[in-house]
């Protein structure tokens, strides 16, 4: 083994390059068809592919090669389904339903380009098909025949939003979740059960619909049919943690599943998630276990709750989108860890795993990476805050004092950074930086109290965390608070500003993508599924006005004094481009060392290789600049 030689933290060479993580792929969810195919959407540069494992073992093969596959309901998900041989996907461009055979044929569609679908659920019969629809503001459950010939009908309406709708095994019954403006669905939904009337011609009707479970103050997630048909089970944290619970369709009565301090649920920023699956018998669930951003596999019996682990390499932090094989003896899902890049896995139910498809070429071994360690430090208000911290790593360098510091700020703000696998870490950690993540008061993951901690303190508490958190690892000389930089997008974008404006010198330079500078604008201007997310954040319009201009940067641009690295989307309808440019202007009139750049046809998140590509090397020179060489 080669002697380790001594480098500047800032200035180690790291084996992760801009141009890997740009050509990296994506993955979204994973299904099985009934005769044991394996199917999972993957995401190529800004093009959405579902690509097919035959259960015979020959070669994976894509769907097709004309059409880019995803959904765009809100912030996606829920791009295709599969069924008795067929998959159920929704087309990019024309947000239409496409119906294509697994094993050969061409994809045809089978609702017209009007509005955007998600979540194509087709019935276990096969004759019809039920998804969530969007258009111009109105949202519904439409319904469809399989086969295309019939025009499709709205199945319900009356609420602001839909979600997760799932068949009973009768394709008979069906049950949905709703919830209204002001609510995000994580703060209140409604579960609904309803039958369907077949009596007419035609496609049939909803009957006899009814809400089972949840409230204005009390979140529903992934409502799923018993195979047997005789329970629905769903996620509720009505006792202030995202728990199981079991409801009887029979007698009506409903018992919790689960309980503890950890999550079967997180917020449903994207249609379709999923936490849990039933094995094909009905008594059990396997389920994942989201602890401190740590994720576990859990078998769950459903008669009387028992639950044990099932014992996955411990590679795997981080997982996603269970998915049970039809002979029950396997479950798919998406995995990754703090050392292993995202993977398509499956795994028998004692824990032996194969891999389906890697993320990335895996060149890099695990042991080039940091790991992540779960901190708490107190906040404020003597409660505490959470993060995962990765201290500078590598196997060719030596070196000794205190690190840089990026803290990374989640968007959401309700989100959560866990320990799945993150090239933008291990960009940085690689490279001489530590890194911390910051799960601040109002992240998910934590209980219901602790995620709405934020609420009213935007802004505050996000910013105090992040300081604090810095404060905290200083102090142990972990790292150098005098060399920290503060990175983040959307809302963690925001904070990053707000934490510039509040706190000016306390942090060496900023880097920010797509974030929220005017709050004003944010509230009158985003999409629809944010359009009221400010009113519990922040307050309603126009009462706390007042508020929404203290919390908003560009009121108070002239106070950033940092150096400060801006990155945008030029079609990005969620924090449009013309709240960077004005934040840009300020800085610009006034001599505020700066770069910014904005990326031709993207949006909220990139996408393309190119883009990401050059993001990394933009930031890497511009800490170079600002902070190993100031």
């Amino acid at each position: 083994m080669s002697e380790k030689k001594r480098c500047p933290y800032g200035l180690w060479e790291s084996p992760l390059t801009a141009l890997s993580i740009g050509r990296g792929l994506r993955f979204s969810d994973v299904a099985w068809d009934q005769d044991g195919t394996l199917v999972w959407h993957e995401g190529r540069s800004d093009r959405g592919t579902l690509v097919m494992q035959p259960p015979d073992g020959q070669a994976m093969r894509d769907l097709n090669s004309d059409y880019a596959i995803r959904a765009r309901v809100g912030y996606g998900g829920g791009d295709f389904s599969l069924g008795e041989g067929y998959a159920y996907f929704i087309e990019a461009a024309s947000g239409s339903v496409y119906r294509q055979p697994l094993r050969s044929g061409l994809a045809a569609a089978l609702t017209p380009a009007f509005g955007q679908a998600a979540d194509p659920r087709p019935s276990p019969d096969g004759r019809w098909l039920v998804y969530v629809h969007s258009h111009t503001g109105h949202d519904c459950l439409v319904l469809v025949d399989a086969q295309g010939s019939l025009w499709p009908q709205k199945l319900t309406e009356g609420y602001d939003f839909y979600m997760q709708p799932t068949w009973h095994p009768d394709s008979k019954q069906l049950a949905w979740i709703s919830w209204d403006h002001p609510n995000m669905p994580w703060d209140g939904a409604w579960l609904h059960l309803g039958s369907l009337d077949r009596r007419y011609p035609g496609l049939p009707v909803l009957e006899q619909e009814r809400v089972i479970a949840g409230g204005e103050s009390i979140s529903i997630f992934q409502p799923e049919f018993s195979p047997d048909g005789r329970w629905l089970v769903y996620a509720s944290d009505q006792d202030g943690w995202w728990h199981l619970y079991r409801y009887d369709l029979q007698g009506g009565d409903q018992r919790a599943l689960t309980s503890g301090e950890f999550e079967h649920a997180a917020p449903a920023w994207n249609q379709a998630r999923r936490t849990f699956c039933f094995t094909p018998d009905g008594n059990s669930l396997v389920v994942i276990r989201n602890q401190k951003g740590f994720a576990s596999l859990w078998w769950v019996e459903l008669a009387s709750g028992e639950a044990r682990r099932i014992p996955l390499d411990e590679e795997y932090t981080w997982l996603e989108q269970p998915a049970i094989s039809p002979d029950g003896k396997q479950v798919a899902l998406l995995a990754s860890g703090g050392r292993m890049p995202a993977r398509v896995i499956v795994s028998s139910l004692n824990g032996k795993v194969r891999v389906a498809r890697r993320s990335s070429a895996e060149e890099i071994p695990a042991q080039a990476y940091s790991m992540p360690q779960v901190i708490e430090w107190r906040g404020g208000q003597s409660t505490s805050s959470y993060g995962l911290f990765y201290p500078p790593h590598s196997q060719q360098v030596e070196w000794d004092g205190p690190a840089p510091l990026v803290v990374i700020v989640h968007g959401g703000p309700t989100s959560q950074r866990t320990a799945a696998f993150d090239p933008q870490v291990q960009f940085f950690t690689s490279r001489g930086y530590a890194v911390l993540q910051v799960n601040f008061r109002g992240s998910s993951g934590y209980g219901r109290a602790y995620r709405e901690q934020l609420y009213g303190n935007w802004g505050l508490y996000d910013v105090e965390d992040c300081i604090n958190g810095v404060k905290y690892l200083s102090a142990r000389e972990l790292v150098d608070g005098e060399r920290a930089v503060i990175m983040g997008g959307s809302a963690g974008g925001f904070t990053v500003y707000q934490t510039l404006v509040d706190h000016p010198g306390f942090f060496k330079a900023g880097v920010a993508l797509y974030g929220i500078t005017n709050q004003f604008s944010l509230a009158l201007a985003t999409h629809k599924f944010e359009a009221h997310y400010s009113d519990r954040l922040l307050g309603p319009l126009p009462q706390a006005a007042d508020l929404y201009r203290q919390r908003s940067p560009i009121f108070f641009a002239d106070r950033i004094q940092d150096p400060v690295a801006i990155f945008q989307g030029e079609v990005d309808e969620i924090v449009p481009r013309a709240q960077s440019d004005e934040l840009v202007a300020s800085l610009r009139r006034r001599g505020v060392p700066h770069i910014y750049h904005v990326y031709p046809g993207e949006s909220h998140g990139f996408r393309k290789s190119e883009t990401i590509q050059h993001f990394y090397e933009q930031v890497e020179r511009f800490l170079l600049q600002y902070v190993i060489y100031a």
